[in-house]
């Protein structure tokens, strides 16, 4: 007896099916035709109600699924958004908490509009090029960019060949632009330290080829101006091994300097660790006060005074702007969001 008869009751047993269901078992089985159900599956609004909930529900009954190559050749549409890091990975997966928390932001919004996140890195030239080709061969609606450098030609290649694109970092660009007060965060921490009687300031700045390194570093001599105070002034990358390499190029120029804030939590973290192998005391001797306000800020020793700033929102924003677009609405230009002071035990 064949194995598919071999049963009780003795009736044939069908094979389990093999392969997808199609388009046309799913209008079979709704009782509409085929042109009916692609123009459900494709979103189209010019279907009557009855028979959208007729197709959806044959739809959920056979497991069908639209093949999403042959979608995206009608409606041009990916689903899908590209977040592009200019780093390379062992940066962004290193103990700089900036990038986990934009991911983070992005992949919410997304998540919740339907979209897939596609993520990239592009800390080589091999890697900005495979991410061009990427972008500009339809494989993603629009691309965003956080953490740019200056010499990233890399988005207005994207512009000029159509790609929609949001960035955080460069506000230049002709696209949508998510950015934080970064000079008014520092103002405000450089005259904190002024009225609790600090005289000689120091920073550690961020790079010089970034928004954010810039700007922090112009809000730093913008509250030393105004009190009639010198700049004292050392650079680093935004790495923890930077911050403690500045530091001590600081302490070693500037012996008598009684505080510094330093462009990054993370830097300020290692500034702290020379600090302390150089007998000074935090706050005693020198007040500390970061920028960024992440989760390491707390676990600091003493704990860190810093500026916050919304980083998760960062992404959330991007991502906002980024679906608004897709959606052929108007944007703002730049958006600033708002920064503030966290007052902790280094300062």
């Amino acid at each position: 007896m064949r194995r598919a008869e071999a049963v009780a009751g003795g009736g044939p047993v069908r094979a389990p099916r093999t392969g997808r269901p199609t388009l046309e078992e799913v209008a079979e089985r709704a009782g509409v035709s085929r042109a009916t159900v692609s123009r459900v599956v494709n979103g189209q609004t010019t279907v009557a109600e009855d028979l959208r909930r007729a197709v959806e529900a044959a739809a959920a009954e056979l497991g069908y699924v639209p093949h999403a190559a042959a979608r995206s050749l009608v409606t041009h549409r990916t689903d899908s958004v590209a977040l592009i890091l200019p780093e390379s990975p062992n940066r962004v997966f290193s103990d700089d908490q900036f990038f986990p928390s934009v991911i983070r932001g992005v992949a919410a919004e997304l998540d919740a509009a339907g979209k897939l996140l596609v993520l990239l890195t592009t800390g080589s030239a091999e890697a900005r090029s495979r991410a061009e080709r990427y972008a500009v061969g339809g494989h993603v609606d629009g691309v965003m960019f956080a953490s740019l450098h200056d010499a990233d030609l890399l988005p207005e290649l994207m512009l000029r060949r159509g790609v929609p694109v949001v960035c955080n970092g460069l506000p230049h660009l002709a696209a949508p632009c998510i950015d934080v007060d970064h000079i008014g965060g520092v103002k405000a921490a450089v005259e904190f330290l002024l009225a609790k009687g600090r005289r000689r300031i120091a920073t550690v700045a961020g790079p010089q080829d970034m928004v954010a390194g810039r700007e922090r570093l112009d809000g730093y001599r913008q509250a030393l101006a105004a009190a009639d105070r010198r700049a004292i002034v050392a650079v680093g990358d935004f790495t923890a091994e930077s911050g403690h390499a500045a530091m001590r190029q600081l302490l070693a120029d500037e012996p008598d300097l009684d505080a510094v804030f330093v462009a990054s939590d993370l830097m300020a973290h290692g500034a702290l660790q020379a600090l302390r192998e150089a007998g000074r005391s935090v706050p005693g001797d020198v007040s500390v006060i970061g920028f960024d306000d992440i989760a390491l800020a707390t676990y600091c020793d003493p704990p860190l005074t810093t500026v916050r700033q919304p980083i998760a929102e960062i992404g959330r924003s991007m991502a906002r702007t980024m679906l608004r677009l897709l959606e052929g609405r108007e944007v703002e230009p730049l958006t600033i969001l708002p920064t503030e002071l966290v007052v902790r035990t280094s300062a």
